[in-house]
């Protein structure tokens, strides 16, 4: 096996989308995008080429990676879809709206004008991006992240054989925007590990090292 094969092409992604109501309004949320970007660094300074698909961030782009900037749920697949297709990983850290309006207002969104106290706004589902493109990723590695507030790990268990990836990252929200988090790494094969407030450079580290072990043992 050649060492272009261990390093290969990672696709990663990272940050939030947004989902417009109006020109000037939108769902989304609060996630910063940093595990992503510290990924897709670690993985560029293992000498793998990284293609980093990343929502709207406040973040420089790591020496060494392609970096694709995009803005809603739809956009983000179209992207990551296109560049999965040459690439032999995955790393899908983005934390993608579930939901969009139903339309895009072309002007500002006025509901309050008519003096109501409530009003409703109808959203539809945004594609399964992580179940998407993990559902044709053949011989290819795919690693998923969830955020849990309750019942993590079962909900993390569930996600990882519903969605056919090979690795759940598992994280709760004392990670957003910081420089640190607790995950556990739950993979295919049964195998648990755990990481207690560890710095996110570091934890980005134990995943690259984790992706290449993984082509090793396909090899």
């Amino acid at each position: 096996m050649t060492a272009r094969r261990v390093q290969g092409h990672l696709v990663v992604s990272a940050g939030p989308t947004r989902e417009y109501v109006d020109p000037v309004r939108f769902l989304s949320n609060v996630s910063s995008g940093r595990m992503g970007f510290e990924i897709a660094a670690a993985a560029a300074r293992s000498g793998r080429r990284v293609t980093l698909v990343a929502g709207p961030v406040a973040l420089a782009t790591p020496p060494g990676v392609e970096r694709v900037d995009v803005v809603s749920a739809r956009e983000m697949l179209t992207a990551l879809r296109r560049a999965f297709a040459g690439a032999d990983a995955l790393v899908m850290a983005a934390a993608v709206a579930d939901w969009r309006p139903v339309r895009r207002l072309a002007g500002k969104w006025r509901a309050k004008d008519g003096g109501r106290s409530a009003t409703e706004l109808a959203l539809v589902r945004n594609p399964d991006i992580l179940a998407t493109l993990a559902r044709r990723k053949g011989r290819r590695t795919v690693v998923g992240f969830a955020l849990e507030t309750g019942a993590g790990l079962r909900r993390a268990r569930a996600k990882l054989e519903r969605k056919n990836a090979d690795y759940i990252v598992l994280n709760d929200d004392s990670a957003l925007n910081q420089g640190s988090a607790t995950v556990t790494i739950l993979a295919k094969d049964g195998t648990v590990e755990r990481h207690e407030r560890r710095a996110k450079r570091e934890i980005a580290r134990r995943i690259v090292r984790l992706l290449a072990s993984h082509v090793d043992s396909r090899a």
